[in-house]
């Protein structure tokens, strides 16, 4: 089994000038990360648009990234949709690509009983032969998974484990003491530290495309337990998170990676463009702290 303990970009999906998915500025930046040492990447999950992209575009970036990485590291595509029958279809052409894992949000929008967001996540595994990761994000999805409802999962094992994007770290921490050799993800960037002080084996975040040394410093420093370095960087990694929370987090993220030279283009409607004074503000406010 490939190496799932680490820190993974969820990767963004760049956009040209004609609103197409721009190869170069992905191969780009997701070298970059690879020469800084990342362990894999989160390919198509919120922070790449997922759910604003074609069918055709998602199974294009799982391609496309495929081919970038060319084995050299752990790749997980997220393949969560409200449909069961279109997250099998992605999670099968995932298989078909050799990934390492699939992950899937829970479905939402239509309030499904714990029962039937059961049966969708067994669905997708009884017919893609790869690892489950569950997302478990009950911010966006609005759908708590309890500790309870998470074992009937962790029991499996085709299910690895849970990307646990919730500041309730009681649960975190109950998810890897009921599940020591599962795999558990911190998916809050601001609330890193705290989660691997719960038991987090690694972290899933946006802001990991454009500052991934920085949580891999921290991850490093915990490990060797310079508690209070660690802290420092991830009051630094704040001060940028708290600057991105002011222009909004999607749009900001695409602007900073711009503003290094890498052509992200804009989010798509109906996430709005920065103005000028947006993004000079970022210029100004995160570009000194990278």
């Amino acid at each position: 089994m490939k190496n799932f303990k680490g820190i993974f970009p969820a990767l963004l999906t760049p956009f040209d000038n004609q609103d197409k998915i721009n190869e170069k500025a992905l191969e780009k930046l997701i070298k970059m990360n690879m020469e800084k040492g990342v362990t894999g990447f989160y390919v198509g999950g919120s922070t790449a648009e997922a759910f604003l992209l074609s069918e055709d575009e998602r199974m294009y970036i799982y391609k496309l990234v495929k081919d970038i990485t060319k084995g050299e590291c752990t790749l997980i595509a997220h393949i969560g949709c409200i449909s069961t029958k279109q997250s099998i279809k992605f999670g099968k052409y995932a298989e078909s690509l050799g990934y390492d894992a699939i992950s899937s949000i829970s479905p939402f929008y239509y309030k499904f009983s714990f029962n039937e967001i059961k049966q969708h996540y067994f669905d997708i595994v009884d017919n893609v032969n790869l690892p489950m990761l569950i997302y478990n994000f009950p911010n966006f999805s609005g759908v708590t998974l309890s500790v309870e409802n998470i074992g009937e999962f962790l029991i499996d094992p085709r299910f690895i484990g849970v990307k646990h994007t919730s500041n309730d770290y009681f649960a975190l921490e109950q998810f890897k003491t009921a599940f020591p050799d599962k795999i558990v993800y911190n998916g809050f960037d601001e609330m890193f530290l705290a989660g691997l002080s719960m038991g987090a084996d690694g972290g899933i975040g946006s802001t990991y495309n454009f500052m991934a040394e920085k949580f891999i410093k921290i991850k490093q420093l915990y490990d060797e337990g310079e508690n209070q370095e660690a802290y420092k960087i991830q009051q630094t990694a704040n001060k940028i998170l708290a600057a991105l929370c002011k222009v909004g987090i999607m749009q900001g993220e695409k602007a900073v990676l711009s503003l290094m030279g890498y052509d992200f283009g804009y989010a798509r409607a109906p996430f709005s463009r920065l103005t000028s004074e947006q993004i000079k503000f970022l210029e100004k406010t995160v570009l000194p702290l990278l």
